[in-house]
C-alpha cells in the first residue's frame, strides 16, 4: 500500500453514496487504502455542504491542521494521487495548481471547470518512474476524460430506463442515501417520475440510441477492448487512474437491471471482477 506511518491528512468525503462521481472517489481512496470519513449529504436540504459555496458532491475535505477543500471528483483523484506520489509539495500548493475557471456551456449555464484536472503534477524524475513511456500518460488521461464526458453520461438513461426501472433505481437511492422518512417517499415516487422524464431529455441531448442500453454496451466494449487482452488493467498488473474511474462509474448501477444485463451482453465481467478483487484486498474499509 502506498500509505507510510506518516500519513497525517484527516480525509472527510461528503458525498450521496449512489452517484457515479461520488463512487468514483471511494474507488481511489479505497485502492490506496487512504482512511476517510463519509458524510453522506441529504440531496434535497443539502445541509451537510452548507459550509461550502460549491454546491456540488462530491467534496473532499483534507485536514492537516487546516481543512482544505478539494472540489471536483478528477481534481480530487489528480491532486491527492500527486500528493502520494510526491511528497515534495504541500497539498495546498498542489490544489493550485488546478484553478477553477468559470465557463459558460452551450446551454448559456455558468459552470466551473477546472484546468488541468487530469494531470498529476510531477517532476521529471516522478513522471518517469509513474509513466515510463509518454504514451501511458497520454491514454491514462484520455479515458479518464472519457469516463467524466461519455460514460456517465449513460448512466441515468439507462438506470431510469423505464418506470420500473426508475423506481427501482430510486428505492435504491432512497434505501441507501439520507433522507426523511417523508421526504423520502416523496422522493422515491415523484423522484422516479422525474428521473423518467429527464432521461428521455438526456437521451436526446447526448444523442443516444432509442435502446440506450446499445449506447452502454457499445461503450463499455470499447473500453475493455482498449485495455486489450493483454494487461489485467489498463495500468498493466494494476490499475491506473483510468481503471479507478471507470469500475467507479460503472459501480453505482449494482444492484440495478442496467448492471445485470451490462453484465451479460458485454465482455467486462473478467475486468470487473479483477477490479473488485484487487480494491478489496488493498482496501482499509473504515
Amino acid at each position: 500500500s502506498d500509505v507510510d506511518t506518516e500519513w497525517s491528512l484527516q480525509l472527510t468525503l461528503y458525498q450521496y453514496k449512489t452517484c457515479p462521481f461520488c463512487s468514483k472517489v471511494r474507488a481511489f481512496l479505497d485502492y490506496h487504502g487512504l482512511p476517510y470519513e463519509i458524510v453522506e449529504v441529504n440531496p434535497i436540504m443539502r445541509k451537510e455542504i452548507k459550509f461550502s459555496s460549491y454546491r456540488k458532491v462530491p467534496i473532499l475535505l483534507a485536514n492537516a491542521g487546516s481543512p482544505l477543500q478539494l472540489n471536483d471528483s478528477s481534481v480530487i483523484i489528480s491532486a491527492i494521487k500527486t500528493y502520494l506520489i510526491s511528497r515534495r509539495n504541500s497539498l495546498e500548493e498542489i490544489v493550485s495548481f488546478y484553478p477553477p475557471v468559470k465557463t459558460v456551456t452551450e446551454q448559456g449555464k455558468e459552470v466551473l471547470e477546472y484546468e488541468n484536472k487530469y494531470w498529476l503534477m510531477l517532476d521529471e524524475k516522478e513522471t518517469k518512474r509513474v509513466y515510463p513511456v509518454k504514451e501511458v500518460r497520454v491514454e491514462e488521461m484520455k479515458w479518464r476524460k472519457w469516463a467524466d464526458d461519455w460514460l456517465v453520461h449513460l448512466i441515468s438513461p439507462n438506470v431510469y430506463r423505464t418506470p420500473k426501472e426508475a423506481l427501482a433505481s430510486f428505492d435504491y437511492i432512497v434505501r441507501e442515501g439520507k433522507f426523511g422518512t417523508l421526504e423520502g417517499l416523496f422522493a422515491k415516487y415523484v423522484g422516479a417520475v422525474a428521473m423518467f422524464f429527464v432521461s428521455k431529455r438526456l437521451k436526446k441531448r447526448h444523442q443516444l440510441r432509442d435502446d440506450v442500453r446499445e449506447d452502454l454496451y457499445e461503450a463499455v466494449n470499447e473500453w475493455v477492448k482498449a485495455v486489450g487482452k493483454n494487461r489485467l488493467f489498463m495500468g498493466g498488473n494494476q490499475p491506473n487512474l483510468a481503471d479507478l474511474a471507470v469500475y467507479g462509474v460503472l459501480r453505482v448501477m449494482e444492484g440495478l437491471e442496467a448492471f445485470d444485463d451490462m453484465m451479460v451482453h458485454t465482455n467486462i465481467q473478467p475486468w470487473y471482477q479483477r477490479m473488485e478483487e484487487v480494491i478489496q484486498k488493498t482496501g482499509v474499509a473504515f
